[in-house]
């Protein structure tokens, strides 16, 4: 009887599980998100570990093999001054995937705030906030980063990428703002959060551990389109010249190549092993957030 009891309770146990628990096997069940997830994991781990171990360097300049095409020693051939393709590929996606990911963070982190601020207490502080998101929101984004980036065209290359991160992200949050405004305007209504008020819990506990986890699922969305865009937005910059600009590699200044007709006739695999990596990048995230947004839905987990 004993040995039934401990073996019931047993049971009981392992039938317990956390919503954590619950959205990763949401996710795991979730074959076209775990195709991004492995997609993107690959692209990330790739962009890491390449230059650790090519035997090339970036400022390997050998100009009696340049304009070399794909082969044995050069798997994407050399350019016009002798430099590995194939390592500057992954190294421009580390660049690329850098700017994407800290211009979404910022964007995450300023939207967040000010949208589960504005939220929470309404009023003039809900004025006040909202109408400065919606000054910033009737900035035109495309031609205000091009002419910033033109008229800075002097800053180093190697800072030039954090310019472009923060014009990105300094941007790109009045959306995710006005969203999670509009989450917690909703929320904060319900029974749940006037329980968490009648215990006498403070104001960033309800806001940071009751709210905000609530607007989670929307949050994820907004920064994994956020970093896709970003990293969209930086080749775009770049292929115009006004982004990153070289030595530093990345995606997009890599495709700017194929402004010359000569290069986009004769030299694809200069600008199209790039394009390519864009378009793998830009989907495994989109596939990943969908995925992490069905998974984390409060709505969703019961």
């Amino acid at each position: 009887m004993e040995d039934k009891k401990k073996a019931y309770e047993k049971t009981q146990a392992t039938n317990i599980v956390g919503p954590w628990r619950i959205a990763w096997d949401r996710f795991r069940r979730n074959k076209t998100a775990m195709f991004g997830a492995i997609l993107f994991i690959t692209i990330v781990l790739l962009t890491l570990l390449v230059p650790v171990f090519s035997r090339f360097s970036i400022n390997d300049f050998i100009l009696d093999q340049k304009k070399l095409p794909p082969s044995s020693e050069y798997w994407l051939g050399t350019d016009e001054q002798g430099r590995d393709v194939f390592l500057r590929l992954f190294l421009g996606g580390r660049t690329s995937l850098m700017v994407g990911a800290i211009a979404a963070g910022f964007t995450v982190v300023i939207g967040a705030t000010v949208g589960g601020i504005a939220g929470y207490y309404g009023g003039w502080v809900d004025n006040l906030l909202m109408r400065f998101a919606e000054i910033v929101y009737s900035i035109p984004f495309t031609p205000t980063v091009i002419t910033i980036s033109g008229a800075l065209m002097w800053v180093d290359s190697k800072y030039k990428m954090y310019l472009v991160m923060f014009l990105i992200g300094i941007l790109s949050w009045p959306g995710l703002a006005r969203m999670v405004r509009g989450q917690i305007l909703s929320l904060r209504e319900q029974e749940f959060m006037q329980a968490a008020e009648i215990l006498g819990l403070s104001t960033r506990s309800r806001i940071a551990r009751h709210l905000l986890p609530n607007t989670f699922a929307y949050i994820i969305v907004s920064a994994t389109l956020g970093m896709a865009g970003a990293i969209l937005t930086e080749a775009s910059l770049s292929y115009l010249g006004l982004g990153v600009t070289p030595p530093t590699p990345t995606w997009g200044n890599m495709i700017e190549r194929a402004r010359n007709s000569d290069v986009f006739r004769n030299m694809q695999w200069l600008w199209v092993p790039p394009g390519i990596m864009i378009m793998l990048t830009v989907l495994s995230i989109n596939l990943l957030g969908e995925g992490l947004r069905d998974a984390v839905d409060p709505k969703e987990i019961r």
